[in-house]
């Protein structure tokens, strides 16, 4: 069994048991949450699309940290014009155990 939700603007496939790190949220490491914006879920055969979510489904999880990503090298670079500017970053995610996933 497995599920497609959202959050933070991306999509994610996930089954009962995977690790999976998405964007930040505001819960505290250890606590349970429940992502209740399941575009669709798969049983074996049987498979339930949302239009767009699929009503009364939900995938539980357990926060287990916050951390930030690697660092990205942001270059901006103007040939023939003495212009180089570079930047990083590293983005914020927050790392889910998915437990459950009622359909």
């Amino acid at each position: 069994m497995y599920a497609v939700f959202a959050t933070g603007g991306k999509q994610y496939r996930a089954a009962p048991g995977d690790v999976i790190k998405v964007e930040k949220l505001d819960a505290e490491a250890g606590s349970t949450i429940a992502l209740d914006q399941v575009l669709m879920v798969s049983d074996g055969d049987s498979v339930k699309v949302g239009a767009p979510v699929v009503e009364g489904a939900a995938v539980n999880a357990v926060v287990r940290s916050h951390g930030r990503g690697d660092k990205i090298l942001v270059v901006k670079f103007r040939r023939r014009k003495h212009h180089r500017k570079q930047m990083g970053h590293r983005q914020s995610y927050t790392e889910l155990e998915i437990t459950d996933i009622k359909a």
